[in-house]
């Protein structure tokens, strides 16, 4: 039998869930379906409150995680009926879960990282084995829990001899380097699509800036642009991770308070190039001889981000992870199917160069069906 397993990926775009059916059976990964299904309005607003301190906290987290895993279910199904297949054809379903609270190292030294799901409702759903709580394992081990993707990059995408770099735009963007000396590093850079996103819902009503066409249209404000870019996350050495705790619309604000009268299309230009010059100057130091970007995540569809990134990597090749064999609204769902697949062979994993962790760890908790 094939090593088949489902990978389920909500991120902190918040826009819906992607899952895939991955085959394991030979080297590399194979995905032989892609699934998706929105969030309604209603949990995705809930989810977003979640992001920060509120009344009866833990009432509505769990009923939100529940929610949520029903859409997960939705999503299993819809992959099975795809590839006409039963439950019992697939090892495990690897769930990620929706990130809500990241903190790790602060307040009593471990910190904690919160991925809203409830894995035993998810195996009681689908029928199937449930993977999941990948992150705490890597917090308790000294990490920063973030980002676990360099060392599936690393299996996917890695080229012998030659030094890539995957970049993930999500809501948060983060940064994989292959070295062509098969080093690896990883961290986030800061926000991807997360106040793009956010400003585009506030002021035109849609849940992103379709291909960065509004604000290819307006103007950078090099005052404000500056004024985001002196956030200290950007200065920090890696490893480093962040999250919406604190790039997030309040954040923005602030920095707007002394940039009166912008014009809404100039702030969305801003936001644009904000996410590609944190981006660029995190990979700079870094990269060395970067020869190939791979960029994958829903900010790889934004054609304007696409080449404000290649205008600022000139020595690199800005491709879509598409032209590297994966569609970039799929590379993180087959992650999460690669991390159960790991955590099921009990395999262990080394995320010391990118988290920070103090030593190779299994990642993940196992639910039976």
């Amino acid at each position: 039998m094939a090593d088949l397993f489902i990978g389920l990926m909500s991120g902190t775009s918040m826009d819906g869930v992607d899952g895939v059916i991955a085959d394991f059976s030979s080297s590399g990964v194979r995905v032989l379906q892609h699934a998706s299904c929105g969030l309604d309005a209603a949990l995705r607003s809930e989810l977003m409150a979640l992001n920060a301190s509120g009344p009866d906290e833990l009432h509505r987290a769990w009923l939100a995680g529940n929610a949520l895993v029903r859409v997960y279910a939705d999503v299993v199904r819809k992959l099975l009926a795809r590839a006409s297949l039963k439950p019992q054809a697939i090892d495990a379903v690897g769930a990620h879960g929706q990130t809500v609270r990241h903190r790790p190292q602060l307040f009593d030294g471990t910190g904690y990282t919160i991925q809203l799901a409830q894995p035993a409702l998810l195996a009681e759903l689908t029928g199937i084995r449930v993977v999941a709580d990948f992150r705490s394992r890597d917090v308790a081990a000294g990490g920063q829990g973030a980002p676990l993707a360099p060392v599936f990059h690393h299996a996917v995408f890695s080229r012998p001899g030659e030094t890539v770099g995957v970049l993930n735009l999500g809501g948060i963007s983060n940064i994989t380097l292959l070295g062509a000396d098969g080093g690896v590093q990883g961290f986030d850079c800061g926000p991807g699509n997360a106040l793009m996103d956010a400003w585009s819902l506030q002021h035109t009503g849609s849940p992103y800036d379709d291909d960065g066409r509004w604000a290819a249209r307006g103007q950078v404000l090099p005052g404000l642009l500056a004024s985001l870019l002196a956030e200290p996350y950007f200065h920090l050495a890696p490893p480093k991770s962040t999250g919406r705790d604190l790039f997030n619309l309040p954040w923005l604000q602030a920095h707007l308070q002394n940039f009166p009268g912008a014009a809404q299309q100039d702030v969305q230009a801003t936001l644009t190039e904000l996410t590609a010059r944190s981006c660029a100057d995190a990979i700079g130091p870094h990269a060395g001889a970067l020869q190939r970007l791979i960029v994958c995540g829903g900010g790889a569809l934004n054609g304007h981000l696409m080449r404000r990134l290649a205008a600022l990597l000139p020595q690199a090749r800005v491709l879509s992870s598409a032209e590297a064999g994966l569609p970039p609204l799929q590379v993180e769902a087959a992650a999460f199917a690669w991390f159960a697949m790991k955590c099921v062979r009990g395999e262990k994993l080394h995320l010391e160069s990118t988290t920070g962790a103090r030593g190779a760890r299994v990642l993940g908790g196992i639910y039976p069906a």
